[in-house]
């Protein structure tokens, strides 16, 4: 259970990020600003806290996890990519097509998850994991705003950049609990962070360190995009994912959604439609639907034992 919490946090930490770019957006930055600083700043902080960690690691005589080999670490940084690109892609999704139509394409890495999954270990999802599948795809429909809205023309670069961030998501969920997992969660995403930060440099050169745009108001954005979308969600996955696997995480991922929905309503001061704050609701009982039905399960088996013990003493 408390690994479930801990992808549940980052999941929701996600869900934050939304309003923090719609904020700087409306304040004057561009993509590569809003990209640029998060990275930049991502990267930084946990590479501190691998600092101090390792630090604290040495003193306590437990620094083994610390210890990476030369081939762990292009195979990390490649794995960071994925969620550098699941950011510049929705980023520039939304420039294209509205935002309640791009988080419908990118919470499609709810079912690419599970499909990954079933198709790389070969095996069939679980009946928990179907139902919550379907509870997910309506809940998301529902709370994205998607039935009430009007999206004639949309553009198909958008849709295309929407795709390819559920892609990469999934991507990223996977491989961030089977890459180097024996590894310190902190220093694993230090690392993966900083692949995701070089592909950040290349893709939007930094203009916002030397044009002034930090202490005209990117900082603030900056440093809470960091927070919230590079430092938190990547070191609660490599610390949750290998333990309950890439195919739950995709669902309890789905989290993001509700907390995209509450923050455009209290923060934005955005309408929200009675078939939203249904969507939330089905979309979270999506999400405890598997945990649900396990506990539902290891109770009957109980019982079933139990009832089995009586009946021998008898």
């Amino acid at each position: 259970m408390k690994y479930v919490i801990v992808i549940l946090a980052g999941a929701c930490s996600f869900g934050l990020l939304a309003t923090f770019v719609k904020k700087a957006y409306e304040t004057g930055f561009s993509v590569g600003d809003v990209v640029g600083s998060q990275n930049l700043f991502g990267v930084t902080m946990l590479w501190l806290l691998v600092l101090m960690t390792k630090r604290s690691a040495k003193q306590s005589n437990a620094s083994q996890a610390f210890r990476i080999t030369f081939r762990q670490v292009p195979l990390l940084m490649t794995v960071g990519t994925t969620t550098g690109l699941t950011g510049m892609l929705y980023y520039t999704a939304l420039q294209y097509i509205p935002a309640s139509f791009a988080i419908v394409l990118l919470f499609q890495f709810t079912w690419m998850g599970i499909l990954l999954e079933s198709v790389v270990e070969r095996k069939r999802p679980g009946k928990d994991k179907v139902l919550s599948l379907i509870a997910l795809f309506v809940g998301i429909i529902m709370a994205s705003g998607f039935l009430g809205g009007s999206h004639k023309g949309i553009s198909f670069i958008g849709v295309a950049l929407g795709l390819l961030s559920a892609v990469t998501y999934t991507l990223f969920i996977w491989f961030s609990g089977r890459t180097a997992k024996q590894v310190d969660p902190i220093a694993r995403s230090a690392i993966m962070l900083s692949g995701s930060f070089i592909l950040a440099m290349l893709v939007f050169p930094p203009h916002f360190i030397i044009d002034g745009s930090l202490y005209e108001g990117l900082l603030p954005w900056g440093l809470l995009l960091a927070l919230f979308g590079v430092v938190i969600p990547p070191l609660f996955y490599a610390i949750g994912v290998p333990r309950i696997g890439g195919g739950l995480a995709s669902i309890l991922s789905a989290a993001e959604l509700p907390m995209a929905v509450m923050m455009s309503y209290i923060v934005l001061k955005e309408t929200v439609s009675w078939q939203q704050w249904v969507g939330v609701c089905i979309t979270l009982c999506g999400i405890a639907l598997p945990e649900l039905m396990k506990r539902s399960l290891i109770k009957k088996i109980i019982f079933s034992y139990n009832k089995r013990s009586v009946y021998r003493w008898k």
